[in-house]
C-alpha cells in the first residue's frame, strides 16, 4: 500500500539542492556524515557491461554526472537506461505505461528536479533528448 506524501528526500540531494532545516536534519556537517556513511555502506554505483548503444548514452548523460546516486540505486539506474533505450530506438510504438515507468525512474533517481540538472542555471533550460 502506497504512503501519502512526497517522499523523503535522501541527505545527498538536501545538501546538493540546499534544501536542509537545521530543526529538522540537523546541521551540514552532520547531514554530510550521514550521507557519507549511506555512501560508503552500498559503494561506487558502476555501469554494467551489458548496457550498450543509448544505454550507455543514458548512462553516460544521466547516472555519471548525479554524485548523489550510490551502489542502492544500481537497478532504478540500469531499469531507466534500458527503458531510455528501448524508447530511442522506437518512440513511437513506446507504450505511455513504459513512458510511466520511465518517468517514475527518473523520479526515484534524483534527475527530474531542474535543481539537480548539470549546467543548468535553474531557469528550468530545457535540453534536447527526446523528453519534454
Amino acid at each position: 500500500m502506497a504512503s501519502r506524501g512526497a517522499k523523503p528526500k535522501p541527505a545527498h540531494l538536501r545538501l546538493i539542492d540546499g534544501t536542509r532545516n537545521v530543526t529538522r536534519h540537523g546541521t551540514e556537517s552532520k547531514l554530510r556524515k550521514i550521507a557519507e556513511d549511506a555512501s560508503a555502506k552500498f559503494g561506487k554505483l558502476l555501469r554494467p557491461k551489458s548496457l550498450k548503444g543509448e544505454g550507455i548514452s543514458a548512462w553516460k548523460r544521466y547516472i555519471e554526472p548525479a554524485s548523489w546516486l550510490d551502489g542502492s540505486k544500481e537497478a532504478a539506474a540500469i531499469a531507466f537506461c534500458e527503458l531510455w533505450q528501448e524508447f530511442r530506438f522506437a518512440p513511437t510504438s513506446f507504450p505511455a505505461s513504459k513512458h510511466g515507468q520511465m518517468r517514475a525512474y527518473m523520479s526515484e533517481l534524483g534527475l527530474t528536479d531542474e535543481r539537480n540538472r548539470i549546467g543548468s542555471d535553474g531557469k528550468g533550460k530545457k535540453e534536447d533528448g527526446g523528453f519534454a
